[in-house]
């Protein structure tokens, strides 16, 4: 990362309203950008999505609560979570 003189970029107003607060310091500037959500980059996101729309479908036809907890190695209580879920 290239370090740039404060003074050189920002007007002198803001220069000393920022300097009122961290005189001296090194200061980082994020990029105006909006953060992705938790798994959207991974495809994390999708996957449990998908999992849990497939967990939906087969208790819908019949399958226990027990038996999907097992198949999909999770409590019977998180199974319960996902079938009963309000979207």
């Amino acid at each position: 990362m290239k370090y740039k003189n404060a003074s050189d970029i920002l007007p002198d107003s803001l220069l000393r309203e920022v300097q009122k607060y961290a005189a001296g310091e090194t200061l980082y500037f994020p990029k105006d950008e909006k953060r992705k959500k938790w798994g959207e980059v991974t495809g994390a996101r999708v996957f449990f999505q998908e999992r849990n729309a497939e967990i939906r479908t087969k208790y819908l036809q019949k399958m226990s609560i027990a038996h999907l907890a097992d198949e999909y190695s999770l409590s019977v209580e998180t199974i319960r979570k996902i079938v009963f879920k309000q979207d």
